[in-house]
C-alpha cells in the first residue's frame, strides 16, 4: 500500500547516495538449508553505507525448487523491464560486526524534518506476493561487487504495487534464485516518501529471522530503485485466507507462534513493526510465515509513538484516539490478525463506515464466536486489551496453553 510522507525534490538524488550506492557479497549458494541465524549487525552511525553477503551454505527450498524448473529471460533485462541499466557509482563497505544505533530510525519528531527520522510510511508496493526464504546468515564477504540489473535473469511478475513490481529474478554468475522488487524514483519522488523507503531498507537490511523476510541488498539506475529480496514461493497469507476462508486452529497457532516470536525479535531490537496483517504476510516453500513489509516500521529506543499509521481494522485504541504507543501496538495487531486467521473477518469490522470501526476500536468491541475454542478465545482477549500495558507479553504468548496444546515446541519451529 502507499505511505504518504514529507521529502523535498532533490531527496531523490539522497535516495541514489543513501540507498542507491550500495553493492551486495553474493557467493555461491550451493546445498539447502533454513535461515537460522538470529544475530544482527547495526551500523554505528547514519553516515555508514552497508553491505551484505548471501552465505554459501544458505540457499532454501524455494531457490532449489524453482532453480532449473523456471523459464527466465536471459535476454536484456532493460528491456524487459523498460528500465536504463547504467551502473552508478559504488564504493566498498561492510557490516561492521558490533551494535550501534540504526541510521534513520532514532526515536523523533514526526514532522519529517529531513534527517529520516520522523515517522511516516515506507516504500511499500510490489513485492506483496513476491520474496521470501532462500536465507543467509549475514556475515561480511571479502568477496562482494558492484549490481545493476544486467547482473540478473528476469522471471515472471511476482506482486504489483503503487510504486513498482516485483520480479523473480536470477543471479547470472552463481543462479541463486531471490526476488526483484523495482521501484520507480520518480514515483517515490512524487509520493514524497524517498526518506521512509531508506528508513525501511536500513531496518530490513539488519534483521535475521527465521520468519522475517531477508533483505540482501539494493542497487539503482538512472529511473529505478532495486531491493534484492528474499523469494517466497508460496506468496501472500492474504490470498490463502481469502482462498481457505478460515484457518484450523492447528494452522493458525502454528501461524501465531512464528509471528510472536519474529515480533519478539524485533522488540528485542527495539523496531515496532506497526503494520501486522495478511497482506504483509508470505509464505515460503515450507509454508513458514514470514514478515515482508517494513514500509510502517521504526526503530524507537525511547519507545513512545504518536504517528497515526497502519491499516484500520488492525489499528490499537491508542493510535484511533490519538494517543502515544509503543510496541504493545504489535500486541494489539497479534490478537487481530489471530481472530481473523480463525473467524475470516477482523474483530472491529464494521460494513457501515469507518468512524463505526474506529468507535468499536475505542470501546473493544469484541465478540468472539462460540465456535472459537476456550483457549483461543482466551488469548485473543488477553491480546486484545484496551490499555497496552494489559496485553499479554509475547514470551507468555508462545507459553499460553492454546499454543502449546497445538505447537508443544513454538520456538522450534
Amino acid at each position: 500500500m502507499g505511505r504518504p510522507g514529507a521529502a523535498k525534490t532533490q531527496e531523490v538524488d539522497t535516495l541514489a547516495s543513501n540507498i542507491g550506492t550500495m553493492k551486495l557479497g553474493m557467493r555461491v549458494a550451493t546445498s539447502a538449508s533454513s535461515l537460522n541465524s538470529e544475530g544482527s549487525s547495526r551500523p554505528t552511525s547514519s553516515s555508514q553505507r552497508y553491505c551484505n553477503t548471501i552465505d554459501s551454505n544458505t540457499v532454501s527450498t524455494d531457490a532449489t525448487r524453482v532453480a532449473g524448473s523456471h523459464s527466465f529471460s536471459s535476454g536484456d533485462a532493460a528491456n524487459r523491464l523498460g528500465s536504463s541499466t547504467s551502473r552508478s557509482a559504488q564504493q566498498h563497505t561492510t557490516i561492521p560486526n558490533r551494535p550501534g544505533n540504526y541510521a534513520g530510525g532514532r526515536d523523533g519528531s514526526d514532522d519529517g524534518d529531513g534527517d529520516g527520522d520522523g515517522d511516516g510510511g515506507g516504500g511499500g508496493g510490489g513485492d506483496d506476493n513476491a520474496s521470501g526464504s532462500t536465507g543467509g546468515n549475514g556475515r561480511s564477504s571479502s568477496s562482494s561487487r558492484h549490481w545493476s540489473l544486467s547482473d540478473f535473469d528476469i522471471g515472471r511478475i511476482l506482486g504489483k504495487g503503487k510504486f513498482g513490481r516485483a520480479y523473480l529474478a536470477r543471479e547470472k554468475n552463481t543462479g541463486f534464485i531471490c526476488a526483484l522488487k523495482v521501484m520507480f524514483k520518480a514515483e517515490l519522488q512524487e509520493s514524497k516518501i524517498e526518506k521512509q523507503l531508506r528508513r525501511e531498507v536500513e531496518i530490513q537490511t539488519h534483521l535475521r529471522h527465521p520468519h522475517i523476510l531477508r533483505l540482501y541488498g539494493y542497487f539503482h539506475d538512472e529511473k529505478r530503485v532495486y531491493l534484492i529480496l528474499e523469494y517466497a514461493s508460496e506468496g501472500e497469507m492474504y490470498k490463502l485466507l481469502q482462498k481457505q476462508k478460515t484457518f484450523s486452529e492447528p494452522v493458525a497457532a502454528k501461524y501465531i507462534a512464528q509471528m510472536a516470536s519474529a515480533l519478539e525479535y524485533l522488540h528485542a531490537k527495539h523496531v515496532i513493526h506497526r503494520d501486522i496483517k495478511p497482506e504483509n504476510l508470505l509464505l515460503n516453500a515450507n509454508g513458514d510465515l514470514k514478515i515482508a513489509d517494513f514500509g510502517w516500521s521504526v526503530h524507537a529506543p525511547n519507545s513512545r509513538r504518536r504517528t497515526l499509521c497502519g491499516t484500520l481494522d488492525y489499528l490499537p485504541p491508542e493510535m484511533v484516539e490519538g494517543r502515544d504507543h509503543n510496541a504493545s501496538v504489535d500486541l494489539w495487531s497479534l490478537g487481530v490478525l489471530m481472530y481473523e486467521f480463525l473467524v475470516g473477518v477482523p474483530p472491529f469490522e464494521d460494513i457501515n463506515s469507518h468512524k463505526a470501526t474506529y468507535r468499536r476500536i475505542a470501546k473493544v468491541d469484541l465478540h468472539v464466536p462460540p465456535y472459537v475454542s476456550r483457549h483461543a478465545s482466551d488469548l485473543i482477549t488477553r491480546l486484545l486489551q484496551y490499555d497496552g500495558a494489559d496485553r499479554l507479553p509475547l514470551d507468555e504468548v508462545l507459553k499460553h496453553p492454546w499454543i502449546l496444546k497445538h505447537i508443544p515446541n513454538p520456538r522450534a519451529i
